[in-house]
Protein backbone atom coordinates (compact mmCIF):
# COMPACT_ATOMS: atom_id res chain seq x y z
CA UNK A 1 0.00 0.00 0.00
CA UNK A 2 1.11 3.62 -0.79
CA UNK A 3 2.61 4.46 2.99
CA UNK A 4 3.19 8.68 4.06
CA UNK A 5 7.17 8.13 3.89
CA UNK A 6 7.33 6.69 0.95
CA UNK A 7 5.18 9.25 -0.83
CA UNK A 8 7.34 11.83 0.68
CA UNK A 9 10.46 10.25 -0.27
CA UNK A 10 8.76 10.24 -3.84
CA UNK A 11 8.17 13.99 -3.91
CA UNK A 12 11.66 14.48 -2.50
CA UNK A 13 13.27 12.63 -5.40
CA UNK A 14 10.62 14.89 -8.65
CA UNK A 15 9.99 17.30 -6.20
CA UNK A 16 12.37 19.67 -8.53
CA UNK A 17 11.21 18.74 -11.92
CA UNK A 18 7.85 20.54 -11.43
CA UNK A 19 6.12 23.27 -10.34
CA UNK A 20 6.04 24.25 -6.49
CA UNK A 21 2.18 22.92 -6.28
CA UNK A 22 2.18 20.13 -7.97
CA UNK A 23 2.61 17.51 -5.45
CA UNK A 24 -0.39 17.66 -3.19
CA UNK A 25 -1.68 16.49 0.32
CA UNK A 26 -4.01 13.35 0.23
CA UNK A 27 -4.59 12.83 4.25
CA UNK A 28 -1.12 11.77 5.65
CA UNK A 29 0.26 10.97 1.69
CA UNK A 30 1.18 13.19 -0.95
CA UNK A 31 0.50 12.68 -4.48
CA UNK A 32 1.35 14.32 -7.93
CA UNK A 33 -1.44 16.54 -8.95
CA UNK A 34 -1.31 14.87 -12.47
CA UNK A 35 -2.95 11.40 -12.22
CA UNK A 36 -2.95 8.52 -14.33
CA UNK A 37 -5.86 7.07 -16.12
CA UNK A 38 -6.84 3.96 -18.14
CA UNK A 39 -10.75 4.51 -19.16
CA UNK A 40 -9.69 4.67 -22.48
CA UNK A 41 -8.71 1.87 -24.95
CA UNK A 42 -9.61 -0.88 -26.70
CA UNK A 43 -9.81 -4.55 -24.92
CA UNK A 44 -6.85 -5.85 -27.08
CA UNK A 45 -3.07 -7.33 -26.15
CA UNK A 46 -1.34 -4.09 -27.78
CA UNK A 47 -3.13 -1.78 -26.22
CA UNK A 48 -2.32 -3.35 -22.82
CA UNK A 49 1.10 -2.89 -23.84
CA UNK A 50 0.97 0.77 -24.82
CA UNK A 51 -0.52 1.00 -21.15
CA UNK A 52 2.10 -1.05 -19.28
CA UNK A 53 4.61 0.93 -21.08
CA UNK A 54 2.96 4.40 -20.45
CA UNK A 55 2.49 3.41 -16.71
CA UNK A 56 5.92 2.35 -16.35
CA UNK A 57 7.02 5.77 -17.58
CA UNK A 58 4.93 7.87 -15.81
CA UNK A 59 5.61 6.33 -12.32
CA UNK A 60 9.52 7.02 -12.99
CA UNK A 61 8.74 10.14 -14.35
CA UNK A 62 6.95 12.06 -11.42
CA UNK A 63 3.29 10.91 -11.53
CA UNK A 64 2.31 8.39 -8.95
CA UNK A 65 -1.43 8.42 -9.01
CA UNK A 66 -3.19 5.85 -10.74
CA UNK A 67 -6.84 5.46 -11.10
CA UNK A 68 -8.74 2.62 -12.52
CA UNK A 69 -11.93 0.53 -12.39
CA UNK A 70 -12.41 -3.35 -12.32
CA UNK A 71 -14.90 -2.61 -15.72
CA UNK A 72 -12.65 -0.34 -17.67
CA UNK A 73 -11.69 -2.41 -20.67
CA UNK A 74 -12.97 -5.48 -19.11
CA UNK A 75 -11.01 -5.88 -16.24
CA UNK A 76 -7.51 -5.82 -18.47
CA UNK A 77 -6.91 -1.99 -17.10
CA UNK A 78 -6.46 -3.11 -13.58
CA UNK A 79 -4.26 -5.92 -14.89
CA UNK A 80 -1.94 -4.17 -16.50
CA UNK A 81 -1.65 -1.12 -13.70
CA UNK A 82 -0.73 -4.02 -11.32
CA UNK A 83 2.10 -5.36 -13.83
CA UNK A 84 3.07 -2.18 -14.49
CA UNK A 85 3.88 -1.36 -11.14
CA UNK A 86 5.31 -4.25 -9.66
CA UNK A 87 7.89 -3.83 -13.31
CA UNK A 88 8.40 0.42 -12.12
CA UNK A 89 11.77 1.15 -10.56
CA UNK A 90 9.82 2.72 -7.73
CA UNK A 91 8.88 1.11 -4.53
CA UNK A 92 4.91 -0.05 -4.57
CA UNK A 93 4.19 1.84 -1.41
CA UNK A 94 5.27 5.00 -3.06
CA UNK A 95 2.09 4.84 -6.05
CA UNK A 96 -1.34 5.42 -5.10
CA UNK A 97 -3.37 3.09 -6.89
CA UNK A 98 -7.40 3.73 -6.56
CA UNK A 99 -9.84 1.35 -8.13
CA UNK A 100 -13.57 1.62 -8.46
CA UNK A 101 -16.80 -1.00 -8.31
CA UNK A 102 -20.14 -1.15 -9.23
CA UNK A 103 -20.33 -2.26 -13.03
CA UNK A 104 -21.02 -5.67 -13.92
CA UNK A 105 -17.75 -6.53 -15.18
CA UNK A 106 -16.73 -8.80 -18.30
CA UNK A 107 -13.31 -10.72 -18.24
CA UNK A 108 -10.38 -9.67 -21.02
CA UNK A 109 -13.75 -9.38 -23.97
CA UNK A 110 -17.02 -8.89 -24.58
CA UNK A 111 -18.82 -12.20 -24.59
CA UNK A 112 -20.89 -13.13 -27.42
CA UNK A 113 -24.10 -13.54 -24.95
CA UNK A 114 -23.28 -11.02 -21.84
CA UNK A 115 -26.78 -11.67 -20.26
CA UNK A 116 -25.98 -15.47 -20.12
CA UNK A 117 -21.99 -14.65 -18.91
CA UNK A 118 -23.90 -12.31 -15.87
CA UNK A 119 -25.95 -14.90 -15.07
CA UNK A 120 -23.39 -18.09 -15.11
CA UNK A 121 -20.78 -15.51 -13.18
CA UNK A 122 -22.58 -13.48 -10.42
CA UNK A 123 -26.59 -14.50 -10.17
CA UNK A 124 -26.32 -18.17 -10.23
CA UNK A 125 -23.32 -17.82 -8.06
CA UNK A 126 -25.68 -15.60 -5.88
CA UNK A 127 -23.14 -12.51 -5.53
CA UNK A 128 -26.39 -10.94 -7.24
CA UNK A 129 -30.14 -10.92 -7.22
CA UNK A 130 -31.88 -9.68 -10.50
CA UNK A 131 -33.17 -6.96 -8.58
CA UNK A 132 -30.36 -5.37 -7.67
CA UNK A 133 -29.48 -4.93 -11.37
CA UNK A 134 -30.15 -1.34 -13.08
CA UNK A 135 -29.22 -1.44 -16.93
CA UNK A 136 -28.61 -5.17 -16.56
CA UNK A 137 -24.93 -4.13 -16.03
CA UNK A 138 -24.68 -2.32 -12.46
CA UNK A 139 -25.23 -3.27 -8.96
CA UNK A 140 -24.34 -2.32 -5.45
CA UNK A 141 -25.31 -5.05 -3.45
CA UNK A 142 -22.75 -5.99 -0.49
CA UNK A 143 -21.88 -9.39 -1.44
CA UNK A 144 -20.97 -7.98 -4.90
CA UNK A 145 -19.14 -5.12 -4.17
CA UNK A 146 -17.01 -7.56 -1.75
CA UNK A 147 -16.53 -9.85 -4.45
CA UNK A 148 -15.52 -7.10 -6.80
CA UNK A 149 -12.90 -5.72 -4.35
CA UNK A 150 -11.45 -9.44 -4.11
CA UNK A 151 -11.23 -9.14 -8.02
CA UNK A 152 -9.84 -6.16 -7.88
CA UNK A 153 -7.07 -6.78 -5.01
CA UNK A 154 -6.08 -9.56 -7.50
CA UNK A 155 -5.93 -7.78 -10.92
CA UNK A 156 -3.99 -4.85 -9.29
CA UNK A 157 -1.83 -7.63 -7.35
CA UNK A 158 -1.88 -5.80 -3.65
CA UNK A 159 -3.05 -6.41 -0.77
CA UNK A 160 -4.14 -2.91 0.30
CA UNK A 161 -6.06 -0.62 -2.23
CA UNK A 162 -5.27 3.00 -1.84
CA UNK A 163 -8.88 4.71 -2.35
CA UNK A 164 -11.60 2.50 -3.70
CA UNK A 165 -14.75 4.53 -5.16
CA UNK A 166 -18.37 3.21 -5.00
CA UNK A 167 -19.09 3.67 -9.19
CA UNK A 168 -21.71 6.02 -10.38
CA UNK A 169 -23.87 5.26 -7.58
CA UNK A 170 -26.60 7.58 -9.56
CA UNK A 171 -26.89 5.02 -11.83
CA UNK A 172 -29.35 3.59 -9.31
CA UNK A 173 -31.43 6.40 -9.23
CA UNK A 174 -33.42 5.01 -12.55
CA UNK A 175 -34.69 2.37 -10.51
CA UNK A 176 -34.95 3.58 -6.71
CA UNK A 177 -35.18 6.51 -4.88
CA UNK A 178 -33.51 8.77 -3.42
CA UNK A 179 -34.07 7.53 0.35
CA UNK A 180 -33.32 3.71 -0.97
CA UNK A 181 -30.16 4.83 -2.99
CA UNK A 182 -28.77 6.15 0.28
CA UNK A 183 -29.12 3.04 1.98
CA UNK A 184 -27.45 1.24 -0.93
CA UNK A 185 -24.47 3.57 -0.31
CA UNK A 186 -24.33 3.16 3.38
CA UNK A 187 -24.78 -0.49 3.04
CA UNK A 188 -21.81 -0.03 1.08
CA UNK A 189 -19.30 2.12 2.95
CA UNK A 190 -20.01 -0.67 5.83
CA UNK A 191 -18.58 -3.40 3.12
CA UNK A 192 -15.69 -0.99 2.67
CA UNK A 193 -15.26 -0.08 6.11
CA UNK A 194 -14.70 -3.55 6.76
CA UNK A 195 -12.01 -3.75 4.60
CA UNK A 196 -10.30 -0.76 6.41
CA UNK A 197 -10.52 -2.78 9.74
CA UNK A 198 -8.98 -5.80 7.94
CA UNK A 199 -6.11 -3.71 6.01
CA UNK A 200 -7.02 -4.61 2.99
CA UNK A 201 -8.32 -0.79 2.40
CA UNK A 202 -7.13 2.77 3.24
CA UNK A 203 -9.64 5.07 1.85
CA UNK A 204 -12.91 5.45 -0.17
CA UNK A 205 -14.84 7.33 -2.09
CA UNK A 206 -17.31 7.83 -4.66
CA UNK A 207 -17.02 8.13 -8.33
CA UNK A 208 -19.58 10.14 -10.27
CA UNK A 209 -20.26 11.60 -13.35
CA UNK A 210 -23.32 13.54 -12.94
CA UNK A 211 -24.50 13.11 -9.40
CA UNK A 212 -22.52 15.84 -8.06
CA UNK A 213 -22.81 18.59 -10.46
CA UNK A 214 -26.37 18.99 -10.95
CA UNK A 215 -29.31 21.11 -8.89
CA UNK A 216 -31.32 19.13 -6.06
CA UNK A 217 -33.88 18.65 -8.27
CA UNK A 218 -32.39 16.77 -11.03
CA UNK A 219 -33.01 12.86 -11.03
CA UNK A 220 -29.00 11.98 -10.36
CA UNK A 221 -28.44 14.13 -7.81
CA UNK A 222 -27.12 12.86 -4.67
CA UNK A 223 -25.84 15.40 -1.85
CA UNK A 224 -22.79 15.05 -0.28
CA UNK A 225 -24.04 16.08 2.87
CA UNK A 226 -26.00 13.10 3.23
CA UNK A 227 -23.26 10.91 1.21
CA UNK A 228 -20.98 12.02 4.93
CA UNK A 229 -23.82 11.33 6.80
CA UNK A 230 -24.33 7.69 5.49
CA UNK A 231 -20.49 7.04 5.86
CA UNK A 232 -20.22 8.31 9.58
CA UNK A 233 -22.92 5.80 10.41
CA UNK A 234 -21.47 2.93 8.45
CA UNK A 235 -17.77 3.65 10.12
CA UNK A 236 -19.58 3.45 13.42
CA UNK A 237 -21.92 0.03 12.97
CA UNK A 238 -18.53 -1.28 12.23
CA UNK A 239 -16.89 0.30 15.02
CA UNK A 240 -14.47 1.90 13.30
CA UNK A 241 -13.45 5.26 15.58
CA UNK A 242 -13.62 7.68 12.35
CA UNK A 243 -15.32 7.21 8.60
CA UNK A 244 -12.84 6.83 5.98
CA UNK A 245 -14.71 8.53 3.43
CA UNK A 246 -11.97 10.60 2.07
CA UNK A 247 -12.50 11.52 -2.32
CA UNK A 248 -14.98 12.23 -4.57
CA UNK A 249 -14.59 11.77 -8.50
CA UNK A 250 -16.35 13.82 -10.92
CA UNK A 251 -15.46 15.35 -14.62
CA UNK A 252 -14.64 18.93 -14.36
CA UNK A 253 -12.41 20.45 -17.71
CA UNK A 254 -13.09 23.87 -19.60
CA UNK A 255 -16.13 22.40 -21.42
CA UNK A 256 -17.84 20.76 -18.11
CA UNK A 257 -16.89 23.49 -15.17
CA UNK A 258 -20.61 22.33 -13.37
CA UNK A 259 -19.27 21.20 -10.65
CA UNK A 260 -17.65 24.96 -9.71
CA UNK A 261 -20.50 26.92 -11.33
CA UNK A 262 -23.69 24.69 -10.55
CA UNK A 263 -24.37 25.89 -6.34
CA UNK A 264 -26.37 22.37 -5.75
CA UNK A 265 -24.75 21.15 -3.18
CA UNK A 266 -25.35 21.86 0.76
CA UNK A 267 -22.91 24.49 2.65
CA UNK A 268 -21.14 22.72 4.88
CA UNK A 269 -21.85 25.24 7.49
CA UNK A 270 -25.56 25.07 6.94
CA UNK A 271 -26.14 28.73 5.56
CA UNK A 272 -27.12 28.49 1.80
CA UNK A 273 -26.21 25.77 -1.03
CA UNK A 274 -22.57 25.85 -2.67
CA UNK A 275 -20.29 23.87 -5.68
CA UNK A 276 -19.70 20.68 -5.15
CA UNK A 277 -15.55 21.39 -5.18
CA UNK A 278 -16.43 24.22 -2.85
CA UNK A 279 -18.16 21.66 -0.56
CA UNK A 280 -15.43 19.05 -0.97
CA UNK A 281 -12.82 22.01 -0.23
CA UNK A 282 -14.64 22.86 3.17
CA UNK A 283 -15.37 19.70 3.86
CA UNK A 284 -11.72 18.40 3.77
CA UNK A 285 -12.96 15.68 0.87
CA UNK A 286 -10.48 15.68 -2.23
CA UNK A 287 -11.46 15.76 -5.44
CA UNK A 288 -9.37 13.57 -8.49
CA UNK A 289 -10.87 14.94 -11.40
CA UNK A 290 -11.86 12.94 -14.16
CA UNK A 291 -12.07 13.51 -18.13
CA UNK A 292 -9.33 16.49 -17.75
CA UNK A 293 -8.94 16.46 -20.95
CA UNK A 294 -12.83 16.03 -22.22
CA UNK A 295 -11.38 12.92 -23.59
CA UNK A 296 -8.84 13.86 -25.68
CA UNK A 297 -11.28 16.84 -27.31
CA UNK A 298 -9.39 19.90 -25.78
CA UNK A 299 -5.96 18.72 -26.76
CA UNK A 300 -7.14 20.59 -30.14
CA UNK A 301 -7.31 23.52 -28.52
CA UNK A 302 -9.09 25.45 -25.82
CA UNK A 303 -11.22 29.20 -25.89
CA UNK A 304 -8.96 31.81 -26.77
CA UNK A 305 -10.23 33.64 -23.62
CA UNK A 306 -8.92 30.59 -21.34
CA UNK A 307 -6.28 29.92 -22.93
CA UNK A 308 -4.54 32.91 -22.75
CA UNK A 309 -4.45 32.95 -19.12
CA UNK A 310 -3.13 29.42 -18.64
CA UNK A 311 0.59 28.49 -18.50
CA UNK A 312 1.76 25.10 -20.72
CA UNK A 313 3.69 24.34 -23.66
CA UNK A 314 0.45 22.51 -26.03
CA UNK A 315 -3.46 22.41 -25.47
CA UNK A 316 -3.20 19.51 -23.40
CA UNK A 317 -1.12 20.65 -21.06
CA UNK A 318 -3.44 23.98 -20.50
CA UNK A 319 -6.35 21.95 -20.60
CA UNK A 320 -4.45 19.62 -17.60
CA UNK A 321 -3.53 22.85 -15.61
CA UNK A 322 -6.62 24.92 -15.87
CA UNK A 323 -8.29 21.54 -14.39
CA UNK A 324 -5.82 21.27 -11.29
CA UNK A 325 -6.41 25.10 -10.85
CA UNK A 326 -9.81 24.20 -9.52
CA UNK A 327 -9.95 24.79 -5.74
CA UNK A 328 -10.32 21.34 -4.02
CA UNK A 329 -8.70 19.56 -7.01
CA UNK A 330 -6.36 17.14 -5.66
CA UNK A 331 -5.09 15.74 -9.13
CA UNK A 332 -6.59 15.81 -12.64
CA UNK A 333 -7.22 12.64 -13.81
CA UNK A 334 -5.78 11.99 -17.36
CA UNK A 335 -6.64 9.35 -19.87
CA UNK A 336 -2.90 8.20 -21.27
CA UNK A 337 -2.87 5.12 -23.43
CA UNK A 338 -0.16 5.74 -25.44
CA UNK A 339 3.76 6.32 -23.71
CA UNK A 340 4.16 8.80 -26.23
CA UNK A 341 1.49 11.31 -24.50
CA UNK A 342 3.21 10.62 -20.81
CA UNK A 343 5.90 13.22 -21.06
CA UNK A 344 3.65 16.09 -22.22
CA UNK A 345 1.06 15.59 -19.62
CA UNK A 346 2.99 15.12 -16.65
CA UNK A 347 4.79 17.78 -18.28
CA UNK A 348 1.85 20.27 -17.65
CA UNK A 349 3.12 20.10 -14.05
CA UNK A 350 5.74 22.09 -14.62
CA UNK A 351 3.94 24.97 -15.00
CA UNK A 352 1.83 26.68 -12.19
CA UNK A 353 -1.86 26.44 -12.02
CA UNK A 354 -3.91 29.64 -11.98
CA UNK A 355 -4.06 31.19 -8.48
CA UNK A 356 -7.44 31.69 -6.88
CA UNK A 357 -8.44 34.98 -8.33
CA UNK A 358 -6.98 34.47 -11.58
CA UNK A 359 -9.40 31.14 -12.16
CA UNK A 360 -12.30 33.11 -10.67
CA UNK A 361 -11.32 35.25 -12.98
CA UNK A 362 -12.37 32.81 -15.96
CA UNK A 363 -15.77 32.66 -15.22
CA UNK A 364 -16.30 36.30 -14.67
Amino acid sequence: MATPSATWDYREAFGEDFARTYFRRFEEHVVSSVGLGTYLGDPTDAADEDYREAIVAAIESGCNVLDTAINYRHQRSERVVGAAVAEADVDRDAVFVATKGGFVPFDRERPDDPGQYVREEFVEPGLIDTDNLVRGQHCLAPDFLADQFDRSRENLGVDTIDCYYVHNPETQLEARSHEAVYDQLEAAFETLERRVAAGELQHYGVATWEALRVEPDDGAYLSLAEIEERATAAAAAVGNDTPHLAAIQLPFNVGMADAFTVEGQPSPDGDGRTSALWYAREAGLHVFASASLLQGRLTDGLPEAVAGKLAGETAAQRAINFARSAPGVTSALVGTGSPTHVAENVGAGTFEPLGADAFDAVFE
